[in-house]
């Protein structure tokens, strides 16, 4: 791992079931990044509410953690929480960010955004044949999955705390396209985070 920068950050963004969490498993699992996602992090306070895990709910829980803390407020308790434990990680991969300022943040934090997609079908029926354990969330037609991620894409009304995928995707450095060949996929990562193969 000699070529490795010290505590890089990097952000991750995308579509539903393009592989975001892949991408952050594979840089945890062999370069020791603490990988820290804003969907478990939304999860984890619905539960504590009480409230359903749906998409909804936890687009109206950022929201309003955006409203009372900062529109960068995922990325700063990711960074707060990686702060705290430095030494033990070489990097910090924070992932499922809808949002712009998320992504400004990360490059305040001097990080790489990364945008990775896939093909809208070869998506659906990624999350349809595996369970990520999200119950009826992925259990939708494909209609619904679509319209979903049009909602997500693009803020709904005026207010600028709720999510808008697009604005973020348009601030990523690079895209990378999981179309379900894994080494290939690896090596983009390698090649763009400049990481030595693990053995």
């Amino acid at each position: 791992m000699a070529g490795m920068q010290q505590n890089q950050i990097v952000g991750i963004a995308g579509p539903n079931g393009s592989g975001k969490d892949t991408v952050m498993e594979f840089l945890s699992a062999n370069y020791e990044y603490l990988f820290m996602s804003a969907t478990d992090m939304l999860a984890a306070e619905l539960k504590k509410r009480g409230l359903p895990l749906d998409r909804i709910h936890k687009s109206e829980l950022s929201a309003e953690w955006r409203r009372e803390q900062g529109y960068g407020v995922i990325v700063q308790k990711a960074y707060e929480a990686f702060m705290q434990q430095a030494t033990t990680y070489r990097g910090l991969v924070v992932g499922s960010l809808r949002h712009p300022a998320e992504a400004d943040v990360i490059h305040e934090l001097g990080g790489i955004m990364i945008w990775v997609d896939a093909d809208p079908r070869v998506r659906y029926e990624r999350i349809q044949a595996v369970d990520r354990g999200r119950g009826a969330e992925d259990r939708i037609s494909y209609e619904q999955f679509l319209a979903d991620e049009e909602r997500e894409m693009h803020r709904q009304g005026n207010d600028e705390a709720t999510i808008s995928a697009a604005d973020v995707k348009a601030k990523c450095d690079i895209t990378l396209f999981n179309e379900n060949d894994m080494i290939a996929l690896e090596e983009q990562i390698r090649q763009l985070l400049k990481l030595e193969k693990s053995v």
